[in-house]
């Protein structure tokens, strides 16, 4: 929607939620209606910004650029997509029906918080900063009413006695994070997708109450039993029979909810290749025909192409290879060439001496 000084002073934040750097190059960031789309390039550190300006580095006064792109987004929404440079799809909004967040008049930006989308509570938003703290149910009213003083109820739980356990809220840790999907199986869908999840500590976590959701088609939520627990740096592998999740072979959404309704981790995938998992590798997701349910993720065979590194996949060499052994004849036998030189030889001195005579007989 721009800013107070200019209806195209648009821009656009990233965020980097991983323990690793990230390099952009390669990347896009894409609208369905194929405007913008902007070739990203740089890095993002860890838990950092990456803003994006469009047509100069004016439209956030004081804030630099990470990068300057041309192209409106529609006042009446967009549906934006954000790939790596395998093309894979990282993270994506759908609001080609309308902005789900934003006010038009004061100016106060659309930003993600850990339930989804709000209005910013000041205009101007907060580049290259930490968002709004979380203002459920009242995203979408007017500033100075966002900025009222909280309930009197917020003091009286603050207060409440903290030797009683059940007056306690419940802690829970980060590092329960998607590690690999089956999506699209050799064999039945029904009985053969799964889920894994991984904890990433070192000690074990409880995730009894925990929460696995999918977003696309028809959406099914799978509540973890009571008693569930994963080991330090454990793996958890659930099938569809288990979930009844339905993973669509043309891309989906999972996400991972804590019992008090944060979401703790998601992801995002394309079309799935037939019986190829989706891993994730450290900020990246990458297919890989070597299925590693409950084990490391191994995404080191020739089906994999590795942009980033200017490689060609062992697949796609061995094609090049096998096209080119079909293109040239094979050689024959050393004695059948040999007999053919040695007549071509033997009639081309014949035939010369026959041309000789016919002259000198003239």
């Amino acid at each position: 929607m721009g800013t107070i000084v200019s209806p195209n002073d648009e821009w656009i934040e990233l965020y980097n939620n991983t323990q690793s750097p990230i390099t952009l190059d390669g990347w896009q960031l894409t609208s369905q209606d194929g405007t913008p789309k902007i070739i990203l390039s740089g890095i993002i550190p860890v838990n950092g910004f990456y803003l994006l300006e469009r047509t100069n580095d004016e439209t956030v006064p004081n804030v630099p650029a990470d990068k300057v792109y041309t192209g409106a987004l529609g006042n009446n929404g967009e549906h934006l997509t954000l790939y790596n440079n395998l093309n894979d799809v990282i993270d994506e909004i759908d609001c080609s029906a309308g902005w789900i967040g934003g006010d038009n008049t004061t100016k106060q930006t659309m930003e993600k918080i850990s339930t989804g989308w709000q209005t910013s509570k000041n205009p101007g938003g907060t580049p290259k900063m930490e968002n709004s703290t979380e203002m459920t149910d009242i995203g979408q009213q007017p500033a100075e009413i966002q900025q009222s003083p909280p309930e009197p109820i917020v003091e009286q739980t603050e207060t409440a006695p903290i030797d009683n356990p059940a007056e306690t809220k419940p802690s829970y840790p980060n590092g329960i994070v998607f590690n690999e999907i089956l999506s699209s199986p050799e064999g039945p869908d029904e009985t053969e997708e799964w889920i894994e999840i991984y904890n990433q500590n070192s000690f074990e976590v409880d995730i009894a109450g925990w929460k696995v959701k999918d977003n696309e088609g028809k959406s099914t939520t799978y509540i973890f039993p009571d008693e569930i627990k994963i080991g330090p740096n454990g793996y958890l592998v659930l099938t569809r029979p288990q979930t009844k999740i339905t993973l669509n072979n043309t891309g989906d959404k999972l996400m991972l909810i804590r019992p008090d309704g944060k979401i703790i981790d998601s992801m995002v995938y394309g079309k799935s290749p037939r019986n190829q998992s989706y891993n994730r590798v450290n900020a990246n997701w990458l297919w890989s025909s070597i299925l590693t349910p409950g084990l490391v993720n191994t995404v080191t065979d020739g089906s994999i192409k590795k942009k980033s590194e200017g490689k060609e996949s062992l697949v796609k060499n061995e094609q090049i290879v096998a096209s080119l052994s079909q293109t040239i004849p094979k050689p024959r036998s050393f004695l059948f060439i040999f007999l053919i030189a040695i007549g071509t030889a033997v009639s081309s001195v014949i035939i010369f001496f026959l041309f000789k005579n016919k002259v000198n007989n003239n």
